[in-house]
């Protein structure tokens, strides 16, 4: 699994990533986590807000910290192809507005 977390590298991006390293140790998985901090990087993904979540190349979320539970639900395989949630879910990508 090849993991991004897109953003400035504010306390938020910086957030995002200790939950996806914290949740990796806590399942016993490993994965290949990068901070994207670049701007021509994180637009060629579309993404207008940040922290943004990429896994295998695909946005699953933008726009603010995860919750520890999407996190666990992403390592464990679930809606990581993308938002395949109703728009007026809050677990959808940000939080209501599909990605």
């Amino acid at each position: 699994m090849r993991i991004k977390v897109l953003g400035s590298g504010c306390a938020n991006c910086k957030t995002t990533i200790k939950l996806f390293e914290t949740a990796l140790a806590e399942r016993g998985l490993s994965a290949e986590l990068e901070k994207v901090e670049d701007y021509p990087s994180i637009m060629r993904y579309g993404v207008m807000s940040t922290p943004a979540v990429v896994i295998d190349e695909v946005v699953v979320h933008s726009g603010s910290v995860p919750t520890k539970a999407m996190i666990m639900a992403w390592l464990e395989g679930e809606s990581a192809k993308g938002c395949d949630t109703p728009s007026n879910s809050s677990a959808c990508c940000s939080g209501g507005s599909c990605c």
